[in-house]
């Protein structure tokens, strides 16, 4: 794997910034900095820019072939969470491609695995990637009372004022910069004089988009990271800049390229797999490079993201209250392995399909997906859980899914009563663990949940 810098222009790093206030990404999940031992400081990295153009066609084997396009200045900003204590340094760096689909930023790989990062002792760096986040613009997705965003600029001047982003076209290198500058010898004193080992790139969402743009077009002429976390990505892949666009899922969606020499770890939910995403044609064989997993019982966003914000948002019903955080958790961490030592992640069944027009995940008599990553949720459920939101789900609402408990006589004729439904939950639950899927660190969490089952 890569130990050394990477030939090309690295970001300038400068700060840490204290003028104004600091604006976070948003992750509803809060976890406490200081109480892990970690410390949080702000960074302006900044320098000049290239962007890219493809040449030829784009092929939905991902095996791009791409040319600097232009150049241009830019001056963005990195948020950086590391523990206070060397010793506790795992030699990791999670680097995150912010999330900008609301108009504001957003780090939902932070939130989903934020609880291992700081219990592993990974350095953590938020990449402020697009422009919509630095200098603002109209968002991919509608929030209530939301309309075009100012970015960071606007949002507090005191600090991000002397911020620019030439346009989402060198978000590619500008992320590819960063990454340089986390190695070069003179700048880890943004990582407090850490000395990282591996640099794994994480992204979902749109973000997820982009990095598989990235690991296509990017990655095989950069080589700035030493894995990929692409999390909920869709059939299709972000645009590159000028040039022929990448293939949709008409075309049979977009693969990840199989001759990278770092690994690719895809991360999928139910939603992803349905119509408004349809990561289905993109879906691919794993290989000694590439790893996918396909969740059971889990939405592109759940309960755990968005907390008491989904009524909010004009959320009809309980949205999924499923299990992805705790397997995303258990998806970096076998990631870090396969990254550190070269041991490749478990292998696990795909989601079936009822149908592939439209694509639609095939449901057992209970409500729950047949196939994918299995836990205690699907295998000894109390819900029906679902990457499907109920009708009439507004565009937003339509990524968070389903949650619809069981009636008592249900509970009571697949567990007889709540020694039964634990005795269940447990034997699942070290199934998942046994395999690979849920860390053990997580099981007394889960099993305090299945505590709070009320029974007849």
């Amino acid at each position: 794997m890569t130990t050394t810098q990477p030939a090309g222009p690295a970001a300038t790093l400068s700060g840490p910034v204290t003028t104004g206030k600091i604006i976070e990404p948003l992750s509803v999940p809060v976890i406490g900095l200081a109480a892990h031992g970690y410390v949080e400081q702000e960074f302006f990295a900044s320098g000049t820019a290239s962007s890219y153009e493809g040449v030829g066609t784009l092929g939905r084997d991902g095996r791009w072939t791409v040319k600097v396009d232009g150049s241009a200045p830019y001056r963005t900003r990195i948020v950086v969470r590391r523990p206070a204590d060397p010793a506790r340094f795992n030699g990791t760096v999670a680097v995150e491609w912010l999330n900008v689909s609301s108009g504001l930023e957003a780090a939902p790989d932070w939130a989903y695995a934020g609880d291992e990062l700081v219990r592993a002792g990974y350095a953590y760096v938020a990449v402020s990637a697009q422009a919509l986040g630095v200098v603002g613009g109209r968002a991919l997705l509608s929030v209530p009372g939301g309309g075009p965003s100012g970015g960071l600029r606007s949002q507090e001047p005191a600090r991000y004022g002397t911020l620019e982003h030439p346009g989402d076209q060198y978000a590619y290198d500008i992320f590819t910069q960063v990454a340089r500058a986390l190695r070069v010898p003179e700048d880890v004193r943004v990582l407090g004089g850490l000395h990282p080992r591996h640099i794994l790139a994480l992204g979902e969402s749109q973000s997820a988009f982009f990095l598989t743009t990235y690991a296509d077009a990017v990655q095989p002429g950069t080589h700035a990271f030493d894995g990929f976390f692409i999390h909920s990505r869709s059939g299709g892949a972000a645009l590159l800049g000028a040039g022929p666009a990448p293939p949709g899922p008409e075309q049979g969606g977009v693969e990840i390229r199989t001759d990278l020499d770092v690994p690719v770890f895809v991360l999928e939910t139910e939603t992803d797999l349905g119509p408004l995403l349809d990561y289905g044609p993109a879906r691919q064989p794993n290989t000694s490079r590439f790893r996918a997993w396909e969740v059971a019982g889990t939405a592109h966003a759940d309960a755990f993201i968005v907390g008491p914000a989904a009524g909010l948002l004009g959320c009809q019903g309980m949205v999924n209250a499923g299990p992805a955080h705790y397997v995303v958790e258990a998806a970096l961490a076998a990631l870090t392995r396969w990254v550190s030592d070269g041991t490749p992640p478990p292998v696990a069944a795909r989601l079936a399909l009822s149908s592939t027009s439209p694509p639609t995940v095939a449901r057992d008599a209970l409500g729950n997906a047949v196939g994918g990553v299995r836990t205690p949720a699907v295998d000894a459920p109390v819900a029906a859980l679902s990457g499907v939101a109920p009708p009439g789900s507004n565009v937003l609402c339509t990524l968070f899914g389903s949650t619809v408990p069981f009636d008592a006589a249900t509970l009571v004729r697949l567990y007889h009563d709540k020694a039964g439904y634990l005795w269940a939950f447990g034997h699942a639950l070290d199934k998942a663990v046994d395999g690979g899927f849920v860390l053990g660190a997580d099981r007394p969490a889960l099993l305090a949940q299945a505590q709070e089952v009320q029974f007849p």
